[in-house]
């Protein structure tokens, strides 16, 4: 019998007892919505050199980046709310309305500063887009049979991963900055369509009042912890002022939220979720990961390109021995946990994985090979495969329906967050490595990407010592990132594994029961 938790009056309906036949058809929409976001970003990040050379603003350039990643942050754990209020179909068209307005204004912007406002209306849409991806593969498939489809969500990602550096500059260079962002129009509207048409949800009916001051305090937490994730040790130093005002905002914003969130009616992040120490362990997991992730697409193809004299101009490339694992590994994982029920050997597998790759990849200096580094990186990419969706499946499964849009906005942002705070902490550490080794002349430059030809092209001591300074910038990064993992192996060797709710795939009955076709559905 399957485990499925009863839902409120008025709320979304129950947990689906078993997969809606050719489901495949209907998550191939809600893919393209998450490929949106994700081709987006680093398309945009490799025309960025172009952009700034025709609308100028360099002094701004960082934040076309800083903006439209604040606005993602903020936003996501509202349209996880909005979902589980009205209904995640109707959200989830409305993200990806909002993300096609915020990139037909950005391509068609005339300045730095319209270019920057318009990417906070793109991120605002890309907030709702994985979130309530998640949140939908949640309402149509049962935890059970969640991990048979686990493979789709992992190639979206090796996709977009690869295929945004490679396609942005491709755009780029044949039809200019502009397109980059008007790309995402027939893509956007061939997803709308297809999830107008193709995506069936039961009816949801509430009349739920929206947590404005919930929304408004979470709003000023998370702004304060994505800048000065964005800021210290770049901008300003970890000391300063401005990054110890914006942890105090932090501090205070977070307690504010939480002593709203017990009082509202309907809070925006119920904490109920929290009650679960699944949901807990699962945010530890995708914390570290995030941060590990964004660490190593970073900074693995800067030591490759500049220490190892790889070809800039196929970055993507350089990832794919990281990336195709997390694909394969992920589809495998999900479809064994699918027939057996057992989940909770892959995270402590992916997060063991995860900290022996990074381990060895802090290993490396300027003698190391491709070849080498190739290995290091299938063994990150084997323990990304097994972490990152199954956190995903561990924390949507440790609440109730209900609440699944906010459980899978929630996972989304602390991959985010993770990420975040990962890219400050990896920047702040190669800097000072950089400058350890290199004049304070040049040390300003040393996290500028130099192609393998550039180095080739400086006196033979500066060479020596910019290609110190990378390797050991680059040690320091992968080994803090090692750390990082062994606290996520830490979670996953605390996870419970309560079964998933819903049926064995064997077991499947061949038609929906009556009660089911009974239901309202559009």
């Amino acid at each position: 019998m399957s485990a499925t938790r009863p839902s409120r009056p008025g709320g979304p309906a129950a947990e689906p007892a078993a997969t809606p036949p050719n489901v495949r058809w209907t998550l191939l929409g809600v893919m393209l919505g998450m490929l949106l976001a994700m081709l987006d970003n680093t398309i945009v990040s490799t025309s960025m050199p172009t952009i700034v050379g025709d609308l100028g603003g360099m002094e701004h350039i960082s934040w076309v980046v800083t903006a439209y990643a604040l606005a993602t942050a903020v936003s996501t754990p509202v349209w996880g709310k909005l979902g589980d209020l009205y209904s995640r179909k109707h959200a989830f068209l409305a993200a990806i309305t909002v993300f096609l307005i915020g990139s037909v204004a950005s391509g068609a912007a005339q300045s730095m500063t319209q270019l920057i406002s318009f990417r906070v209306v793109q991120g605002l849409g890309a907030g709702g887009l994985a979130a309530l991806a998640f949140a939908l593969i949640g309402s149509l498939v049962s935890p059970r049979e969640r991990g048979r489809y686990q493979g789709m969500t992992a190639t979206v990602m090796a996709i977009g991963t690869v295929g945004g550096p490679l396609l942005g500059g491709l755009i780029t260079g044949h039809l200019g900055w502009r397109w980059s962002f008007y790309i995402n129009l027939p893509l956007g509207l061939v997803t709308l369509v297809w999830c107008q048409v193709m995506l069936r949800l039961p009816v949801q009916r509430t009349k739920a009042r929206i947590d404005w001051l919930g929304i408004l305090l979470m709003t000023v937490t998370i702004s304060a912890v994505v800048l000065a994730a964005t800021w210290a040790g770049t901008t300003y130093a970890w000391g300063s002022w401005q990054i110890v005002s914006l942890a105090v905002v932090t501090v205070l914003g977070l307690t504010a939220f939480i002593a709203s969130q017990k009082r509202a009616v309907e809070p925006v992040l119920p904490l109920r979720v929290f009650d679960t120490g699944n949901f807990r362990l699962a945010g530890v997991m995708v914390f570290a990961a995030g941060a590990a992730m964004f660490g190593a697409t970073l900074y693995l193809p800067l030591f490759q390109q500049s220490v190892q004299g790889a070809d800039a101009t196929s970055s993507g490339l350089l990832l794919l021995p990281m990336v195709v694992p997390i694909a394969l590994v992920s589809n495998i994982a999900g479809k064994v946990m699918s027939r057996t029920g057992k989940y909770k050997i892959f995270p402590i597998l992916g997060a063991g994985f995860l900290a022996v790759g990074l381990f060895l990849l802090s290993t490396m200096d300027t003698g190391t090979s491709r070849t080498v580094t190739s290995f290091y990186m299938v063994l990150v990419g084997v323990g990304l495969g097994f972490l990152m969706q199954m956190t995903t499946t561990i924390a949507q499964n440790s609440v109730e329906m209900r609440d699944m849009g906010v459980a899978s906005a929630g996972v989304t942002l602390f991959r985010t967050i993770g990420g975040s705070l990962g890219v400050a902490v990896f920047g702040s550490l190669f800097t000072r490595a950089t400058e350890h080794h290199l004049p304070s002349a040049a040390s300003g430059n040393a996290d500028a990407s130099l192609s393998g030809s550039a180095v080739d092209r400086l006196p033979q001591g500066a060479k020596d010592a910019y290609l110190t300074a990378v390797a050991d910038g680059t040690q320091q990064i992968f080994l803090v990132a090692a750390a990082v993992c062994l606290a996520a192996l830490l979670a996953a060797l605390a996870v419970k594994e309560v079964p998933l709710r819903g049926k064995p795939v064997a077991a499947e009955p061949a038609e929906q029961p009556s009660a089911e076709k009974a239901r309202i559905w559009r």
